[in-house]
């Protein structure tokens, strides 16, 4: 029988080298669960709960107030993004469009200067507002996927969705201008969902 010549110094490390390895990698995968594991919302908090009424047909569209999801609420920048959404649709609701200038950013401005904005928003009432989700866009900028129902005459209605009542569900990007987020111009070609009310 003839003995074995030892192992190279380099083999014998080997194995504890990749125990190692192995150890870390599996302790940092679950630090990294932990660490981003969205934490849960309150269950009593009214804030953070996702509206489970129906609007009846004659009350459309609905409540004015901007209601939030859990997935919404626990975002940083909830509050701040839910306060410009309200003073958006308030200047809607209330046909004021000084209000609703300072909601939206200098290019949406220019996109709707007032005579225009008065003439597409002259019946226009939205309602069950729905802040969905909030997401970072490029640099500082937001996106926010939010949902409600709009009336208005049929002639202030799409050409190609002709009703009086509409569900929308868009993403509207807000960028920070003037000391604040504001609600930008939706970009070109971009098809927001809608249904009928």
């Amino acid at each position: 029988m003839t003995a074995r010549p030892p192992a190279p110094a380099r083999q014998r490390w080997l194995v504890p080298v990749l125990v190692v390895v192995l150890s870390v990698t599996v302790g940092s995968g679950l630090l990294a669960r932990e660490l981003y594991r969205r934490p849960a919302a309150p269950p009593d908090d009214p804030v953070a709960s996702t509206p489970t009424t129906s609007v009846s047909s004659g009350d459309q569209p609905g409540p004015g107030q901007v209601e939030v999801t859990e997935d919404a609420a626990r975002h940083p920048q909830d509050d701040v993004v839910r306060q410009v959404l309200q003073m958006y649709f308030d200047g809607v609701n209330n046909h004021d469009y000084d209000q609703w200038a300072q909601s939206v950013s200098e290019g949406r401005l220019k996109a709707y200067p007032e005579d225009k904005w008065r003439k597409g928003f002259v019946s226009t009432k939205d309602g069950s507002i729905l802040l969905y989700r909030i997401e970072p866009g490029a640099g500082t900028s937001l996106r926010v996927l939010v949902g409600f129902n709009s009336t208005q005459s049929l002639d202030e209605a799409p050409p190609d969705f002709q009703y009086k009542c509409i569900r929308w569900r868009l993403v509207l990007p807000m960028v920070y201008e003037r000391g604040g987020y504001k609600i930008d111009a939706i970009q070109s070609g971009a098809s927001p969902e809608h249904d009928r009310c």
